[in-house]
């Protein structure tokens, strides 16, 4: 997670306050979790306006109406499909103890309906006060933005579907630390039928894990998920084509990706950058999100194979896993509003901008939800129809995948991938228009 703006000395760096004229200049820092963050500027008394931003800020920034109309999500609402019926679980360590108030302030700010159910579990032991994060409080505190990110723009995308924040006692930050609880409250979570599709905003360096068995140790989760037909999610981090080595702070000199988005059996989500009017409309076609405060993460595996769905694609990941499968809106130009007001912030700044591969799962999540409604049963592992339809994409209209074609995941000196026509290592197959892939995907 990076973050920017309006936090004094999250993750031992010293962020850009924010003036009592609400004015900020943009400069990152970096809060663990590690490989799938976001980057915030923020502290203001008031949700920017894209205007606000491009004359404050120097980026653009969104508000929940210009999203959904971004991603043409009007004719589903219009006909009933908002994820009504649906359950998206939100899995982080820590949590946050004002997300209850903290959504329903937002909700009531966008003119969003509250989800028919929101939920808090912690199946796998008591959440611990930040004071006792071995990582410092800071830590802890930065799960708190975490989850406000993933609560809050899950409901955006899905309005009607329910909520299920699933919070766990240890940070995940990098290797094996974290993921014994998540593996655990993520079976607890399937074992017991509570939802539909899981996000997951975070993820280790395939690399920084012991020994490749300690990795493949910790599939158990998503294995079960396979067989209950439960969609997995994971942000492919905001580092690029590189990503960071087991001190959380230095990243590889060499192109690197990160688990669980690389697993197989999870849907890998990476990064683009929208330019959108005042209204939501696109002023020109997404791409790739590299925008100087980070870049979508992508690239091959170290650990997995090719996959089987991957095969039409072999040309372009040749023998190992590729990353991303798919795209969604991450870049900090562009990044989008949402409420926080966990500690340590001040009274009364609570509304950020966010951006980050953090913030593509859980809307992807909200576009899984649609999709199962529209099915009428839950999609599960949504990979073999993903990939199906992006072979079909260039044949015809109605698949709803939107081809990126301009952009590359070059990060900090680490030579990445370039977009292209069709499947590629730094955007997938692009990313989607939500009224035909919703429909598309629904029929799978």
């Amino acid at each position: 997670m990076v973050v920017a703006g309006g936090i004094a000395a999250l993750g031992g760096t010293a962020a850009v306050a924010i003036p009592a004229s609400g004015v900020a200049t943009v400069a990152a820092m970096r809060l663990i979790p590690a490989s799938a963050g976001h980057i915030v500027a923020g502290g203001l008394t008031f949700p920017p306006t894209t205007a606000y931003c491009q004359a404050n800020l120097g980026i653009n920034c969104y508000q929940p109406f210009q999203m959904q109309k971004a991603y043409d999500l009007a004719p589903l609402f219009g006909q009933g499909i908002t994820g009504k019926g649906r359950t998206i679980v939100i899995v982080d360590a820590f949590g946050s103890p004002t997300i209850q108030s903290d959504l329903a302030t937002f909700d009531t700010t966008f003119g969003l309906p509250a989800p028919p159910s929101f939920t808090v579990i912690q199946p796998v032991g008591t959440v611990p006060p930040c004071s006792a994060d071995p990582f410092g409080a800071a830590d802890c505190e930065g799960w708190g933005v975490e989850t406000s990110l993933d609560v809050e723009w899950s409901h955006v995308m899905a309005p009607g579907a329910n909520i299920l924040l699933v919070e766990t006692p240890s940070s995940e930050t990098e290797g094996v630390q974290g993921f014994p609880d998540i593996v655990a409250a993520e079976n607890y979570v399937i074992n017991h039928h509570l939802g539909d599709v899981i996000s997951q905003s975070f993820a280790a360096t395939e690399g920084t894990f012991p020994t490749t068995q300690s990795l493949l140790a910790l599939r158990s989760s998503f294995v079960n998920a396979a067989l209950n037909r439960v969609t997995v999610l994971a942000a492919t981090g905001d580092e690029g084509a590189t990503d960071y080595e087991s001190d959380a702070s230095t990243l590889y000199p060499y192109p690197v990706i990160a688990w669980p988005s690389s697993d197989p059996l999870v849907t890998a989500l990476g990064g683009t950058q929208l330019n959108l009017d005042a209204n939501g409309n696109h002023i020109s076609p997404d791409v790739v999100w590299n925008d100087g405060y980070g870049a979508g993460g992508g690239g091959l595996s170290s650990v997995f194979p090719r996959p089987f769905f991957q095969i039409g694609v072999r040309g372009v990941v040749g023998n190992q896993r590729g990353v991303p499968d798919i795209s969604m809106s991450a870049a900090v130009n562009g990044g989008v509003d949402f409420y926080d007001s966990s500690p340590p912030y001040s009274a009364g700044n609570f509304w950020h901008i966010v951006g980050g591969t953090s913030e593509a799962s859980p809307e992807f999540a909200g576009i899984v939800a649609l999709a199962d409604q529209a099915a009428g049963h839950r999609l599960g592992d949504i990979n073999p129809a993903l990939y199906l339809l992006g072979s079909l994409s260039k044949y015809v209209p109605w698949t709803g995948i939107v081809d990126v074609t301009s952009g590359n995941n070059s990060f900090a000196g680490v030579t990445g991938y370039n977009a292209g026509p069709g499947y590629d290592l730094a955007s997938g197959w692009g990313t989607i228009d939500g009224a035909k892939f919703v429909r598309a995907l629904g029929f799978f």
